[in-house]
């Protein structure tokens, strides 16, 4: 079982057995958006998914605290996200990357998220903190070619997505609100002419009432060809 650490403000150090990984897709509080999206990745040839919003169990290990992640091949991708971590005593956010293998994708999306690992913060909030303003918290991605992200690809609010609130209601709709759950929530746009098939990534929330930021970086490392 995948155990991860966030490190409060306060100082406090809170640890979680990942039991459950679940990540959001099309989750843009704008549906008719979504649904644009979703046009422009059938030409891609992308699978629709049935349903909107739509949520993928994901095996619990890809939850990672890491600073490299392996791929198979070059076309891999971040999308800069938030996380929700449900803990013994406090439901906590941090920021994350999904990073997602855009030739699986092709074949599945629930696939795609299975390949590679999403990538968590080591620094958290209390949702109890934050959710009077969350709308307000910016979520923004850089890409770098080197080992240092410098272009920005994504700049968005939290507004843009689906509420941590929407979706512990679904979790407990579903009977998964409870202790080591993690909730991965969707991404938002890219900037059209940036290539997202980057060496490096980072994301970074900035909570303008506090003045404070969670980030998470990492480097792209492409594993040897195989042999057979």
């Amino acid at each position: 079982m995948t155990a991860l650490s966030f490190e409060l403000p306060d100082g406090t150090i809170k640890n979680v057995q990942v039991r459950h990984l679940l990540n959001a897709g099309y989750a843009g509080r704008e549906q008719d958006e979504v649904q644009a999206h979703i046009a422009e990745l059938a030409e891609l040839g992308v699978p629709g998914p049935t349903t909107t919003p739509a949520m993928y169990p994901v095996s619990p290990y890809l939850a990672q605290q890491v600073s490299e992640v392996f791929v198979q091949h070059a076309r891999t991708s971040g999308e800069a996200e938030w996380a929700l971590v449900i803990t013994d005593h406090d439901v906590l956010l941090t920021v994350a990357c999904d990073h997602t293998d855009r030739e699986l994708e092709v074949h599945g999306v629930a696939w795609s998220k299975n390949a590679s690992p999403d990538v968590l913060g080591r620094k958290a909030w209390r949702l109890e903190d934050v959710r009077d303003h969350l709308d307000r918290i910016s979520l923004r991605g850089w890409v770098g070619q080197g080992d240092t992200p410098d272009t920005l690809i994504q700049d968005s609010s939290l507004e843009a997505l689906l509420t941590p609130d929407y979706w512990l209601e679904v979790l407990a709709e579903r009977g998964l609100n409870h202790p080591g759950t993690v909730l991965i929530s969707g991404t938002v746009a890219m900037t059209g002419g940036v290539n997202q098939f980057a060496r490096s990534w980072k994301v970074e929330m900035t909570d303008p009432v506090t003045g404070e930021s969670l980030d998470v970086q990492y480097v792209v490392e492409q594993m040897p060809q195989p042999i057979g």
